[in-house]
């Protein structure tokens, strides 16, 4: 395993980590959750990603139990919650947004669920525009002093809002932002790449990025249409099927160009959808989902073609297939 600094930080994480979104407590259960969490450790990973509305806290739950179980000791992994949509299926106002009341409650639900003691890592899951920025950062500022989070950050926030938030936090000697957990995959690229770019020089942020194989498009899983066991295929994720498959297929398109590139260096579409996010230095840690612990084992491999994805031959051949400059 290779370990990347979280941005500008000291914290070194695995630079492939293991999270819980759409598959804790849904297809995966207690069994299989200790079993690929033993496998990601053992393989060196030290991160694992969790929020609030995963699973409507269930996959916290889910985890907590099993990295208790596991008992692996808590100086040697790190764990992250994100706060905005809240746990609720349907929740009442002080239970949602990222004003100092939700922010506070959502941070001591998830230490209980994940049964420890302070969170390595806390996400402002998204904007709110219904709460001032100057609440918020002070918010997480007192979380940090009081020892409950190590380090906070923002997830999908535009590059803007991160910038007002470094402001208000330097004006008011306040803790910032470390690190954005931003979508980042070879069809999403603009935000990571353009967009955060004045951000890294600035503030020196990490990224812990999601969704690298673009909800398994990029490994060809939905080349013939959209299995019924997939994600894709429930209902309350059509957001996601819109975002993954893009206007009129596209996406599935540009993936089916990748395979024949991932062939002749002999390795997975998967693989090569992994290690092409790895050879941006400014990704901290690439966060791998899995439903199926053969599936983990596999992606965890990615790792070792690295060094092959980063020669400027084969990026650009994977540019020249998918139309696009970097």
């Amino acid at each position: 395993m290779q370990y990347r600094h979280l941005g500008r930080s000291g914290l070194l994480l695995s630079a492939l980590s293991f999270g819980a979104w759409t598959t804790f407590a849904k297809t995966v259960k207690r069994s299989l959750a200790r079993d690929m969490i033993a496998l990601a450790y053992d393989h060196g990973v030290n991160f694992f990603d969790n929020a609030e509305v995963y699973a409507h806290g269930e996959a916290e739950s889910l985890m907590g139990d099993v990295l208790a179980d596991l008992r692996f000791p808590r100086d040697s992994w790190c764990v992250s919650s994100k706060a905005y949509f809240g746990r609720c299926k349907s929740p009442k106002p002080t239970q949602h947004g990222l004003s100092r009341k939700h922010l506070v409650e959502a941070c001591h639900q998830a230490l209980k669920r994940l049964r420890v003691d302070y969170l390595d890592l806390y996400f402002c899951h998204r904007p709110d525009t219904d709460t001032p920025i100057e609440e918020t950062v002070a918010a997480m500022d007192m979380l940090v002093r009081q020892g409950k989070v190590l380090y906070w950050g923002t997830s999908e926030w535009p590059a803007e809002l991160i910038h007002e938030a470094h402001r208000v936090a330097q004006e008011n000697s306040l803790t910032a932002p470390v690190m954005e957990q931003p979508q980042y995959n070879l069809l999403h690229r603009e935000r990571v790449e353009k967009e955060y770019a004045p951000l890294y020089q600035a503030y020196g942020m990490g990224t812990t990025i999601w969704s690298p194989l673009l909800s398994g498009l990029l490994t060809g899983k939905y080349d013939a249409g959209i299995p019924d066991d997939s994600r894709l295929h429930h209902n309350e994720l059509t957001w996601l099927r819109e975002n993954v498959l893009g206007e009129h297929g596209q996406n599935v398109v540009k993936a089916r160009a990748l395979r024949p590139i991932a062939d002749e260096l002999g390795l997975s579409s998967a693989q090569l959808a992994i290690a092409w996010c790895l050879r941006n230095p400014h990704v901290s840690t690439v966060i791998l989902g899995a439903s199926q612990s053969k599936q983990l084992e596999h992606n965890l491999k990615s790792i070792d073609w690295l060094t092959t994805l980063s020669e400027s031959a084969v990026a650009k051949r994977i540019d020249t297939a998918l139309d696009c400059e970097e």
